[in-house]
């Protein structure tokens, strides 16, 4: 078991008069899959991006596990998603990618297509397919049934 501690975390974005988090403690179990549920701007994606070290804030946040952020970012989208692929996270063969989509109900043939070429639907998917694939780190999953239908959101939320 490995554990995230968060200890008196306060945090306000640069010229606001209002925390988002105040003195807030807490550990998690990196064993549990947990889920943050709220309205928008309670700050859910704010904790995830302060676990990854993108914010200065007061207090303490220790971990000994590597954060994997979805979604990914992509800065090439006219690269097939083969090549994105294989840029997110290169140790992997690609029977285990073309699984994983196998499993969210897509063709093997999408990965050669270009990135931008798929609904937001299927980049989705692809992204997820994607992280589905990389075990050795904490998962900070955020909003990941954007774009998906009903039937994918199915998929998805039986997936691990």
């Amino acid at each position: 078991m490995s554990a995230i501690t968060v200890s008196n975390l306060t945090f306000a974005y640069g010229g606001s008069y209002d925390n988002i988090f105040e003195n807030v403690s807490f550990t998690l179990d990196t064993n549990w899959k947990l889920g943050f549920i709220g309205r928008n701007g309670r700050g859910k994606t704010t904790f995830l991006k302060l676990l990854q070290g993108v914010f200065e804030y007061s207090g303490k946040i220790s971990s000994n596990v590597n954060f994997d952020y979805f979604p990914f970012k992509i800065k090439d989208k006219s690269k097939t998603l083969l090549e994105i692929a294989v840029e997110i996270y290169s140790d992997f063969q690609q029977w285990e990618l073309e699984r994983e989509i196998s499993l969210l109900n897509m063709s093997e043939e999408i990965l050669e297509r270009p990135f931008k070429t798929l609904s937001n639907g299927e980049q989705t998917k692809i992204l997820l397919a994607i992280l589905f694939l990389k075990e050795n780190n904490f998962l900070l999953i955020d909003e990941p049934t954007n774009h998906l239908d009903a039937e994918s959101r199915e998929i998805v939320s039986k997936k691990r």
